[in-house]
């Protein structure tokens, strides 16, 4: 790691060069059956990459390396897409390496499939997105967001509420070297490498290599964030009509210590809490520590994560009308969210006699452990396509899918350092730090499970272009079929969809014999599910049908229908061990329609969507009314969902542009809750009703300005709708001095970012609260102040 002082005070001196290359749509398969669309000349492309003039027949919006590269340097991407309508994205600090919660037309951002170059990235288990571990924005070419829908090779088996696209930069034809250095408000800094090979060889092969570093305190209370990334890929032009060969890889490690969260109490109050900076060791605990002390510790609420990836993509012209595209791909993911649990020394779970813990030679204590949750992933997967051309205007595709991903989720305990820190981040973990053992020998944890989720999806697509390219009609489908192999290797409390469980040698009890499957105890009153093996499935065929009419030379009319899966995650299908209660919970599906109008000139890019989707079989984690101790995972029935979706950029001047978006999301309830008398007509938590954006751009010389805002309304923070968080608006302002003129040297430039121009105080992400239940909240970010240096040769 590069120490803070380092990157802070680095004089703010760089090279950098031009970041050429072609955008992909997801896949290359994709790629390939979105060329070739009805593009009336005189028309424009985009508006300062903040709006692109969109041709599919479906919800899309999309931003580019010009609009990407205006914002805060290292900026999670998905705060970059957070001006689109249709998007909220709450980031928990300005930076973006924190995390943050995506929302889209009212589904959490686990109900959206994020892809990078094609290849999925939420988690196999929970369908989690983890905003914190993305792509260098300085290496990402285009984001397209699908507001709803999927495309028809989408690698996923959970968007509902629509998928979020990014792609990687292709090397560039020239050798060059960028480099960006960046310091800021709360002592960020972060500095950003990249070197081009250029076109090298008989056959023009071009690769390119970056490494980027951050490291910056907590805008409130003791804690700090670092990270550092690497990049690099490898392209080969085959022949000059778009073939290719390309494999490029990822690595990004994160070391981050949470931010505290804080109820609507606390801040209407102007109480914000924190952890503390140190730990105060227990007196009676010799070299650990013991039951009183740190369990507020910043040291142990840490989320730690080691991830990568390598990705192929490749397409083959095996005729003039026919084209193969084979996408692989391997991921690697390591991480936990911390933690601290107190254990006594004579726990059962320790076996006979039980364990000294803390090494002052007796077994009479209560002593403090580090208690992570790590998860380790494998997973490996593969898209293709066969593109048939059967003539100018008719196009057929047909697409295979594969994702395999191993997940595998341990508890092992830890001893403290004798300041409260853990000996390992990633605890007991074998590779890692040093394990607890039992008296009988055995790794001490508090969860063992290993899990397989596999997709295999077949899907195809028709394209056809009629009335003189008038009429476009897209007609797919796509076939999933998903598996989740479980086993469950530990007791769990009887029902719960925990993910601690009970790992213990100990000989349990039935507690009814005539049902060996059943629940067990261990000498108390408390009831176990039992460790156990299965494999649920689940298929659906989902067509995804649109039609595009241009009435006129600039004007689109477009209608859509999808419908759409998320399968149960792994902590919903945990809490049972029969075929019953495994099925308890069953997948979601949706089907959304679409209605839009688009208008684009040579100076103007404007769309209106509305949007309706019935939502069935939605999923929540909620008490269970007949035993208030535990929270199990069900279906809660159905919820109609719609709205309207508006973005529009003018160039009102060669020097000047305008962008702004409208969304309105409204939700019903189709059923009462578990516990609640009257709940249907109720809306969804977490979702704002309406959100405004708006972006102004101004060149003046050598200088350019650009301000923009986000209005995030009320949103509900449980199911009861019985919390509201207040509405907010936040302001940033982007300045940039041109100094390759007056240096000679290209795309050199120095720019400042302010994110919160005006100092607002607003409340951010939102953990819902069960039921009826308090939400949890993340303080927003205050005025932040950045400034960059970017330069190349």
């Amino acid at each position: 790691m590069l120490s803070k002082k380092f990157l802070s005070g680095v004089a703010l001196t760089a090279l950098s060069m031009t970041m050429g290359g072609v955008a992909h749509a997801q896949s290359t398969g994709s790629q390939v059956q979105e060329e070739d669309t009805v593009v009336v000349t005189g028309t424009r492309r985009s508006i300062d990459g903040a709006i692109v003039a969109e041709t599919a027949p479906k919800a899309r919006a999309t931003i580019t390396e010009e609009f990407i590269e205006r914002q805060q340097p290292g900026q999670t991407i998905l705060n970059s897409i957070n001006l689109i309508p249709g998007v909220q994205f709450d980031n928990n600090d300005a930076y973006g390496s924190s995390g943050g919660n995506l929302t889209m037309r009212g589904f959490d951002g686990a109900r959206v499939s994020l892809t990078f170059d094609g290849v999925p990235l939420n988690d196999t288990g929970n369908y989690a997105i983890y905003s914190n571990q993305q792509l260098d924005p300085e290496l990402i070419t285009r984001a397209s967001v699908n507001m709803g829908t999927t495309d028809v090779d989408s690698p996923t088996a959970a968007a509902t509420g629509g998928t979020v696209n990014y792609v990687t930069a292709i090397p560039d034809t020239d050798f060059g070297v960028l480099a960006q250095v960046s310091s800021g408000t709360d002592n960020y800094g972060r500095i950003f490498l990249r070197a081009d090979t250029g076109e090298i060889g008989p056959f023009g092969t071009r690769a390119f290599g970056s490494a980027s570093f951050t490291e910056y305190d907590h805008f409130v209370g003791p804690g700090e964030i670092q990270k550092e990334q690497y990049n690099g890929r490898i392209y080969q032009p085959l022949g000059d009509n778009g073939d290719f060969v390309s494999l490029a890889f990822h690595y990004n490690e994160n070391r981050n210590n949470f931010y505290r969260g804080l109820s609507l109490a606390n801040f209407n109050a102007g109480v914000t809490p924190i952890y503390d900076a140190n730990c105060t060791t227990n007196p009676g605990g010799a070299g650990a520590q013991g039951a009183d002390a740190c369990g507020n510790y910043i040291g142990t609420r840490i989320n730690p994560s080691n991830t990568g990836n390598i990705r192929g993509q490749s397409r083959f012209s095996l005729t003039d009308a026919l084209t193969l595209t084979i996408d692989p791909n391997y991921q690697f993911v390591r991480a936990n969210g911390g933690g601290t649990e107190t254990v006594s020394e004579t726990n059962a779970r320790l076996g006979a006699g039980g364990v000294d813990l803390n090494g002052d030679g007796d077994r009479l204590d209560t002593v403090r452990l580090y208690s992570p949750s790590n998860t380790t992933t494998n997973r490996a997967g593969v898209t293709s396509s066969l593109i048939w051309d059967v003539n100018p205007n008719n196009r057929v595709r047909v697409a295979y899918t594969y994702d395999y991903g191993n997940h595998r989720q341990t508890g092992e305990y830890s001893r403290l350092n004798a300041n409260g820190d853990p000996t390992d981040v990633f605890g007991g973990r074998e590779g890692f730090g040093a394990p607890i053992l039992t008296a009988d020998g055995r790794i001490f944890q508090k969860r063992d499970r290993s899990s397989v989720a596999s997709l295999s999806q077949l899907s195809a697509e028709y394209r056809g272009d009629f009335m003189d390219d008038a009429l476009t009609v897209v007609l797919g489908v796509r076939a999933p079929e998903f598996e989740r192999e479980l086993n469950q290797r530990c007791f769990a409390v009887g029902g719960s969809t925990s993910s601690t469980q009970y790992c213990t040698a100990q000989t349990p009890t039935l507690v009814n014999v005539l049902e060996p499957d059943g629940f067990v105890t261990f000498g108390g009153a408390t009831q176990y599910s039992q460790p156990f093996e299965a494999t649920v499935q689940y298929d659906d065929i989902l067509p995804n049908v649109g039609v595009t009419w241009r009435p006129a030379e600039n004007q689109q009319i477009f209608a859509a229908y999808a419908e759409s899966l998320s399968a149960p995650r792994t902590d919903d299908l945990y809490g049972g061990n029969t075929v019953e209660e495994l099925q308890r919970v069953q997948p979601e599906t949706t089907q959304t329609y679409d209605l839009g109008w688009r208008y684009n000139t040579d100076r103007a890019i404007v769309g209106v969507t509305g949007w309706y989707t019935q939502f069935q079989n939605r999923i929540i984690r909620s008490v269970d009314p007949n035993d208030p101790t535990f929270a199990i995972a069900r279906n809660v029935g159905d919820v109609d969902m719609w709205g309207f979706e508006g973005q529009a950029g003018f160039e009102v001047t060669d020097a000047f542009s305008l962008f702004g978006s409208v969304s309105y999301t409204d939700s019903e309830l189709q059923n009462n809750l578990p516990g609640q008398v009257q709940g249907a007509g109720n809306r969804l938590p977490g979702v704002a009703d309406w959100t405004y954006a708006a972006r102004a751009e101004y060149e003046l010389g050598p200088v350019t300005f650009g301000l923009q805002g986000k209005f995030v309304g009320e949103r509900f923070a449980n199911d009861f709708n019985t919390e509201v968080a207040p509405e907010y608006v936040t302001f940033d302002l982007d300045a940039r001095w041109d100094l390759g003129e007056s240096l000679g040297n290209e795309n050199t430039y120095l720019q400042l970012n302010v994110i919160n121009l005006f100092d607002e105080e607003y409340l951010s992400t939102i953990s819902t609260g069960a039921n009826g239940g308090t939400g949890f909240y993340s303080l927003g970010a205050p005025q932040t102040v950045t400034l960059t240096l970017r330069a190349e040769f």
